[in-house]
């Protein structure tokens, strides 16, 4: 799986308008789920280079199949799972759920303060609704906050609660875990993302999404039609 890369020049906008309302709205342009959509699109684009350059196809509102045969879907996928109906921003089901995504983002200090919590979670959640129906599927997650927001005591309380959720290995941990997982940070006035958080050791490293998302998918699906 190619490595999921963002580069500065695709954050600056976000950046700009972050500078100066020290937050992202909900309406464009450089909105809180337009930034959601640039890390969509990148794993997207990632997922289906490593399937065999698969088709990449944007789902009908509701579909709980995928329309063609052997696509990558991004966003909004609908999964019905075992606690709750659920979209998600990227998926592959060419069979039932194998991968499936969702970016997460907090873009103020009043909302990471707020929220991060709750967040924590709709994270937990997301990952059992799919794990109780789909026990073998990768749940695979980004969350992405502006450094402005985070003072270091709040990011090490964030960072310690994601590495606890990113331990799911085998398809009998519990469900609520996820196998796949990074935490970014990132600079309003550069666009670049923070190089030294996570920690250089921690499984939460953009650099890591991509290994660890080939690795388990090998290990549960290699040599599964339809490859």
């Amino acid at each position: 799986m190619p490595a999921v890369t963002i580069s500065p020049a695709t954050l600056a906008p976000f950046g700009e308008t972050w500078q100066q309302n020290q937050a992202l709205s909900r309406t464009p342009p450089n909105s809180s789920s337009q930034l959601g959509q640039v890390f969509d699109q990148a794993v997207g684009a990632s997922l289906a280079a490593m399937l065999g350059n698969i088709p990449i196809v944007r789902p009908r509102a509701g579909d709980l199949m995928p329309s063609q045969p052997d696509c990558v879907e991004v966003g909004p996928v609908r999964i019905v799972g075992g606690i709750r109906p659920q979209n998600f921003d990227v998926g592959y089901r060419p069979d039932g759920v194998r991968f499936i995504y969702d970016t997460k983002t907090l873009n103020d200090t009043k909302s990471v303060s707020k929220n991060w919590q709750n967040m924590v979670n709709d994270l937990a959640t997301e990952a059992a609704t799919v794990h109780s129906r789909f026990p073998l599927a990768l749940v695979a997650f980004i969350v992405a906050i502006p450094a402005p927001c985070l003072p270091q005591a709040r990011r090490l309380q964030i960072e310690g609660r994601l590495e606890g959720l990113a331990r799911r290995v085998y398809a009998n941990d519990p469900d609520y875990l996820a196998e796949v997982f990074s935490f970014v940070v990132w600079d309003p006035a550069t666009g670049n993302i923070d190089s030294n958080i996570p920690s250089p050791t921690s499984p939460l490293r953009l650099e890591r999404f991509h290994e660890r998302a080939e690795q388990f998918y090998v290990e549960r699906y290699g040599g599964l039609p339809p490859h």
